[in-house]
């Protein structure tokens, strides 16, 4: 056993009063801080005193791949960073209200007090603040410009009926479901780019750069370029003339014992989607174990990261020939950062990811061109095709098999994004499909027996029981008269989807203004019995005792409670058993249980001029809940990405309050999806964590620019700050 190293750290003054920076009152501190050999710990004292709530980084390049471990200084400034492989390592102070401090050499095992560097003005301190406190300082359209006026008018499109829908459009639904806005790199305008007459024109040529071009402009164009433009040109040429954003709290009470460990994975073209650890239902199933992401548009390969031998791999994902390529080979214009070189070369762009109770990992990917084969077609024996016959999809499924080495392409009639393990004895895998109509789902059960893909999979619409009678009858279309008689179907797809433990329903996310949640009961035979109920989020409901709009990402948690995050800043939750009125029937259409709904503001700083209830800065992408206490927090706890303040956000619900996991180094931190482990349940806190990933489409953007390349992330709860 490593014999401990104990290190003592005397104050000579005392410390200064409490600032709302994080320094502490002035009193004695002789505290042994215990070590062992792989420990760096010490204290860290500015101009000022000790420094409380600010972070010290630990970095190497002595391994396989970067490494960095960060942690919190406690109330008294004291620190220390645990469990470090055995490297040379450069450590820093960072934290608001500081600069950097000198980077110094270490080696763990030895004590190390560090001199934190005090901003020498507010401008030089926010370079160090999350990119939402930046963007917060954007004008948002006032109340009054809605519904818009076209081009011709106020610049809004006349589609944009009210402020909540351009709030949506500014931020996760918008540019901020591929990037932050608000970084550096967003808030200045590249020199690269060229010179030109106004900061319109400049934004204007900067939204059409690279292969996403002509998406970043039919966002503009979707919302009202010419009021779009302006917005942004305001931002920047305020930000020029020396506005500066609010200052964000230091980490306090249990934000303060997080651990954030970092491991280099994947190169600097390459963005990340999604990552997974382990079979999500049995978070001690892959102890230790390899952990695997993915990268959509950018490129075809599944990288692997060892964190026992810190270390990273990747190897190709195969698809049949004629399948397209995901992102134009040509750009608009070039890019500020890649010229004309299209760097996003993806065919498979494999989106999400799943691991099985046999370590394989599933992929939400495309396998082959988008035409059907016919067994999914009009004049198929197939019972979901006789259902609703599907010609195209976009993306299948296939998955990799650790053991074997090998990949399986499976092809599947309904399109795939996400998708989801079931806890039924099929071992079911959901799809979502955002853009279409239907879910899809395997058998992978049948499949992995079988290897008969066409008998293995299903489809279904949606269809509301709007008769009331219990059962799955003949349906209107969308668009048409209802008729009393029938059910209805509607028009949705699931972008987020979660089959529940409770009772096997799976439920998902429909993205949209104000957007909905709608749960499916697929019934004895999906094909043919399958019902759906819808709940818009409540908005403009003078029933609802709240408010809010636009869900993106979903998890449910144990209980069977649905939790969503909303582009109006809030992370909500749904709880069906609430419901006071009928699930079906006539008025079962979306507003009848406002009273289900539960939401909570998410932290961080307002837009100006808009309501502070609907009005964050921050943007959250996607959510998980901890259902088995793999963190530390308890069992059941929401976690959203702060995409857009470097972090996540877990949310207490017995108390209503957030604790901010924060990642302040590199600045850019952007998940898209988490997943929480247990390798040793007899470790306590070191035995298990969250795993997460840089996801921005842009890892350029990160701080230190082109050449920078995403991070596996994992998240330890200790006891306390100094915990070893």
């Amino acid at each position: 056993m490593t014999k401990k190293i104990f290190y003592v750290a005397i104050a000579v003054v005392a410390l200064l009063a409490i600032s709302r920076l994080g320094h502490t009152a002035r009193k004695p501190a002789a505290v042994a801080i215990p070590m062992d050999a792989a420990d760096i710990a010490g204290v860290v004292t500015s101009s000022k005193g000790p420094e409380a709530g600010v972070w010290v980084i630990a970095e190497t390049k002595d391994l396989g791949t970067g490494y960095r471990k960060i942690v919190v200084t406690d109330d008294q400034g004291r620190y220390l960073v645990p469990e470090l492989p055995k490297a040379n390592y450069t450590v820093w102070v960072r934290g608001y209200g500081l600069v950097d401090s000198p980077k110094v050499p270490a080696i763990p095992g030895k004590p190390l007090d560090l001199k934190a560097v005090t901003a020498p003005s507010p401008k030089e301190a926010a370079q160090y603040y999350p990119a939402a406190y930046w963007y917060s300082l954007i004008h948002i359209p006032p109340k009054g410009d809605f519904p818009g006026t076209g081009p011709s008018g106020n610049g809004i499109s006349d589609r944009m009926r009210e402020q909540g829908e351009w709030i949506e459009m500014t931020k996760t639904d918008g540019c901020e479901g591929c990037h932050q806005l608000g970084d550096k790199s967003t808030r200045e305008i590249p020199s690269s780019l060229g010179a030109f007459d106004s900061s319109v024109a400049a934004w204007e040529r900067r939204i059409q750069s690279g292969q996403v071009g002509s998406t970043m402009l039919s966002r503009a164009t979707q919302m009202g370029r010419k009021r779009v433009l302006e917005m942004y040109a305001d931002w920047t040429d305020r930000l020029k003339a020396g506005e500066l954003p609010p200052v964000p709290p230091r980490p306090q009470g249990l934000e303060r014992n997080v651990v954030v460990t970092e491991w280099d994975w994947a190169g600097p073209k390459d963005y990340f989607h999604d990552e997974i650890s382990v079979d999500r239902r049995n978070p001690s199933s892959n102890p230790n174990g390899l952990v695997y992401g993915v990268h959509e548009n950018s490129t075809d390969l599944l990288t692997i990261l060892d964190p026992v031998k810190n270390t990273m791999s990747q190897i190709p994902i195969p698809v049949k020939p004629g399948t397209p390529q995901a992102e134009p080979e040509a750009v608009l214009e070039a890019s500020a950062y890649w010229g004309t070189e299209p760097i996003s070369t993806a065919k498979a762009t494999a989106h999400s990811l799943m691991m099985d109770s046999g370590g394989r990992i599933w992929t939400a990917a495309a396998t082959r061109q988008r035409d059907n084969p016919d067994f999914c077609k009009q004049g198929s024996s197939h019972p979901s095709a006789i259902a609703f016959p599907l010609k195209q999809s976009s993306r299948q499924t296939n998955f990799y098999d650790p053991k074997t080495k090998q990949w399986t392409l499976v092809d599947m009639c309904a399109s795939s994004q996400h998708l989801m393990f079931g806890e039924d004895a099929n071992n079911t895998l959901w799809f979502s499909d955002p853009g279409g109509d239907k879910v899809g789902w395997l058998n992978t059960k049948m499949y992995l027996e079988t290897h008969d893909q066409q008998k293995s999979q299903g489809w279904t619409p949606f269809i509301l029981d709007t008769n009331g009678n219990g059962k799955r009858d003949a349906y209107t279309e969308p668009g048409q008269p209802s008729d009393p008689t029938k059910d209805t179907r509607i028009k949705v797809g699931f972008y987020g989807v979660s089959p529940s433990p409770v009772d096997g329903s799976v439920w998902g996310t429909v993205l949209g203004f104000p957007g909905a949640i709608v749960r499916l009961n697929p019934g004895p035979d999906p094909a043919k019995t399958a019902l759906a109920e819808i709940y818009e989020v409540p908005w403009n409901n003078p029933k609802a005792p709240v408010q809010g709009f636009s869900p993106r990402g979903m998890d449910i948690d144990r209980n069977g409670v649905v939790w969503t995050v909303l582009a109006s800043g809030h992370f909500a939750s749904f709880d069906r058993r609430k419901c006071k009125g009928p699930l079906n029937g006539p008025t079962a259409t979306g507003q009848h249980c406002p009273e289900g709904w539960t939401l909570y503001r998410t932290p961080g700083p307002s837009f100006k001029g808009v309501d502070e209830r609907i009005g964050s800065a921050d943007s959250n992408y996607y959510n998980w809940v901890d259902q088995f206490d793999t963190f530390g927090m308890g069992k059941n706890i929401p976690i959203a990405t702060g995409n857009d303040t470097d972090s996540l956000a877990a949310l207490d619900p017995a108390t209503g309050k957030f604790v901010v996991l924060r990642v302040p180094y590199p600045m850019g931190f952007f998940a898209k999806s988490l997943d929480g482990r247990i390798d040793d349940p007899k470790a306590g806190w070191k035995g298990k964590g969250l795993w997460s990933t840089y996801a921005t489409r842009a890892p350029w953007h990160m701080e230190g620019g082109k050449g920078m390349t995403s991070k596996a992330v994992k998240f330890q709860l200790r006891p306390d700050p100094l915990a070893n």
